[in-house]
């Protein structure tokens, strides 16, 4: 209870908005350097890793596995100056906590893999699941995140905007996504430049959340089923626009694990700091494994 405690204290003293991601700043251009802010198939890890299904030892009915979902920024060291230094995970400190999540028993896999577990029983790969989200699209996430990764089979979860971030530190080339897509991470959104959505209605609400989708799904033909929101903020009406958009869920920055009874409209996620080491990422994921839903919330929890 103690560590539960201690991680919540954590959390609550995270600024509202970060870094320029999905828990980042509203508003096109973010940058994690002076911006101030807070699919593989079902079965498929994109390495060719066997798979098994968790089920229920009485009736070997498949059990709806919960999972932490974690949230990365930047796979750097922080510049001098950064306003919110945690966002940012060295890739040594990041290959570590990997480890130390393999080692733990967890396995990577996707949101996808996980929604299709939860509703169909679809087999995962061996092991605990656990999702690991990359937000914005900025360029260490492909020169760090993924060697580690790949060299790890496991796959990720990009929440890419399609523009505003700095070329010095993001904006994906085209043979960048896909290569992140051929490695087995999904790929998903969190809209054209990152604006605050509880600020816009109508045609600009519609081409943030429908528009995104659409570029991505014509441009590299995956399906792009979730959504992240900028900021963390939502409200009722962005929520009806991510459903009319297609989308079959989208995630929050409200700390907890991903449940299958929870609205997947409002998944939880982690977020992971840096200064964090392996050891630390395992005993504080696993002390909130047992933490109920948290209550219901609308954008910078």
């Amino acid at each position: 209870m103690n560590r539960r405690r201690a991680f919540a204290a954590i959390l609550a003293a995270l600024p509202l908005a970060t870094l320029g991601a999905c828990g980042g700043s509203s508003g096109s251009g973010s940058s994690a350097s002076g911006t101030t802010s807070t699919s593989a198939s079902a079965g498929s890890t994109g390495a060719g890793q066997t798979t098994h299904t968790v089920t229920a030892p009485a009736t070997g009915i498949p059990t709806p596995t919960p999972a932490p979902v974690l949230m990365y920024h930047v796979i750097a060291p922080p510049p001098a100056g950064a306003p919110f230094p945690g966002l940012y995970v060295p890739p040594e400190e990041f290959r570590e906590q990997m480890q130390a999540l393999q080692h733990a028993g967890y396995h990577a896999v996707t949101q996808e893999q996980l929604r299709q577990h939860w509703l169909h029983g679809a087999v995962l790969p061996p092991g605990k699941p656990v999702v690991l989200t990359f937000d914005n699209g900025y360029q260490s996430q492909y020169t760090q995140a993924l060697p580690i990764l790949r060299s790890m089979g496991w796959p990720a979860v990009e929440n890419i905007q399609l523009e505003g971030l700095p070329p010095s530190q993001g904006g994906f080339g085209s043979g960048q996504v896909e290569g992140l897509i051929h490695a087995g991470w999904e790929l998903d959104t969190q809209g054209l430049n990152h604006a605050d959505l509880i600020t816009l209605s109508g045609p600009e609400l519609e081409a943030q959340i429908a528009g995104s989708r659409r570029i991505l799904q014509q441009r590299y033909h995956v399906p792009v089923n979730w959504f992240c929101y900028p900021s963390g903020h939502y409200d009722p009406t962005v929520i009806e626009e991510v459903k009319r958009a297609g989308y079959v869920g989208s995630t929050t920055v409200i700390p907890g694990w991903a449940h299958s009874g929870e609205d997947p409209y409002r998944m939880h996620r982690l977020r992971v700091l840096g200064g964090t080491s392996g050891q630390s990422l395992v005993e504080l994921i696993e002390a909130t494994q047992g933490d109920p839903p948290a209550p219901e919330s609308y954008g910078g929890a």
